[in-house]
C-alpha cells in the first residue's frame, strides 16, 4: 500500500483519539508519508476588545493550549523516532481544513466523528459532512469505538457510473490495498433497482406481471454483467463469495449490509460530477453516510473542484 504521501489528521476533539492516531501513523509509516496532525480553533468574540483592553490575545491563547494538547498527543510517537507535524488555526473547521489541504497538497485526511448531539443516530457531525462533500483529497472518518484493526472492509461500487471517469476503480484500488494491509475480510457490495418497478407493477402504466419479472431479470444480469467488466482485473467476478449484487435501494442495502456483517470501514464514492463547483455528492452517498454506522472512506472524482477558495 503505497497510495499516500502527506496524511491530514484532524484532532477536533480531545477524546477518543488514540486508535485512530495508531492507524495514521502505522498508514504514513507504510506509505513512507509525511504525518501532520492539526486542530483548528473557532475565533473568539471578544478577542479583540480584551486585546486593546488588557493587551491579552484570547484566540492566541486558545491556539497555544490547543498546541499543547497535539503536543501531548503526538509526544509517545516522536519520542520513538516518528515525526510528526503539528498545527493549529482559527476559524471555521472544515474550511481551515480544506485550505490546508490545498495549501500543502495533502493525499489524505483523517479525522474521528463528531459526537452527533440531535435526535437522529447519525455517525457524523457537521465537520464531517462538510468534509466528505468538499474536501478535494480523499476523507477517512473513523468511529470512536472502532477496533483498533479493522476485521471487515467494505467497498460499495457502482459499474454503471459513467460520469467519474476511474473512481469505481480508485474505490476498488483503495479497498484492496487496505484490506491487505489490514488483514481484513474485503466485501464488494453493489445494489441495483429497476426505475419504475412500483408504477409498472401497481400504477397506470402497470404491465402484465410475466413481463415485469422479465425486465426485472434483465435488468439483474445487466448489472451483474458490469460488475464482471468492472471486477475482472482484480481477479473477481459476480460468482466470488465475497461479491454481491443485491437489489434494493443502494443507501437501504448498503447500510442495511454493514449492521448485518459488523462491516468496519465502507469505501465508497462522493459522486459528484468532475469539474462542477457545488455538486459535491450523490443521494446514495448522503444517505449512507448519515444512516452508517460504520468507518467511512470517500474519494472524489477525478477533477473534482472544490468551492472553498
Amino acid at each position: 500500500m503505497k497510495r499516500f504521501k502527506n496524511i491530514l489528521f484532524l484532532a477536533d476533539r480531545s477524546d477518543s483519539l488514540t486508535a485512530s492516531l495508531d492507524r495514521a501513523v502505522d498508514i504514513a509509516k507504510t506509505n513512507d508519508a509525511r504525518l501532520t496532525v492539526i486542530d483548528v480553533t473557532a475565533e473568539i468574540a471578544l478577542s479583540d476588545y480584551i486585546k486593546r483592553a488588557h493587551a491579552i490575545d484570547l484566540n492566541a491563547e486558545v491556539r497555544e493550549q490547543r498546541l499543547q494538547f497535539l503536543e501531548a498527543l503526538t509526544r509517545p510517537y516522536t519520542d520513538k523516532g516518528f515525526p510528526i507535524y503539528t498545527k493549529v488555526t482559527s476559524g471555521t473547521p472544515f474550511i481551515e481544513t480544506v485550505r490546508t489541504v490545498q495549501r500543502s497538497a495533502h493525499d489524505l485526511v483523517i479525522k474521528v466523528a463528531e459526537h452527533d448531539e440531535g435526535l437522529a443516530p447519525s455517525l457524523f457531525g457537521s465537520t464531517d459532512m462538510h468534509l466528505l462533500r468538499k474536501c478535494p483529497c480523499p476523507v477517512w472518518i473513523d468511529r470512536a469505538d472502532n477496533r483498533p484493526a479493522y476485521r471487515r472492509i467494505l467497498a460499495a461500487v457502482d459499474p454503471f457510473d459513467d460520469e467519474s471517469g476511474n473512481l469505481q476503480q480508485l474505490i476498488l484500488d483503495l479497498a484492496t490495498s487496505l484490506s491487505a494491509h489490514e488483514h481484513a475480510t474485503l466485501d464488494i457490495l453493489h445494489a441495483w433497482e429497476l426505475q419504475g418497478e412500483s408504477l409498472l407493477a401497481n400504477g397506470r402504466a402497470r404491465i402484465p406481471p410475466v413481463e415485469l419479472e422479465y425486465l426485472l431479470k434483465e435488468t439483474q444480469t445487466s448489472h451483474r454483467q458490469a460488475m464482471d467488466d468492472l471486477l475482472s482485473p482484480y481477479g473477481m467476478d459476480t460468482r466470488s463469495d465475497n461479491v454481491h449484487t443485491l437489489k434494493g435501494r443502494p443507501a437501504n442495502i448498503i447500510s442495511e449490509y454493514t449492521r448485518k456483517n459488523e462491516t468496519d470501514l465502507v469505501v465508497m464514492g462522493s459522486l459528484g460530477r468532475a469539474g462542477i463547483a457545488g455538486l459535491f455528492i450523490g443521494n446514495t452517498a448522503e444517505d449512507v453516510l448519515r444512516e452508517t454506522q460504520t468507518a467511512v472512506l470517500t474519494v472524489k472524482p477525478s477533477g473534482f473542484i472544490t468551492p472553498v477558495k
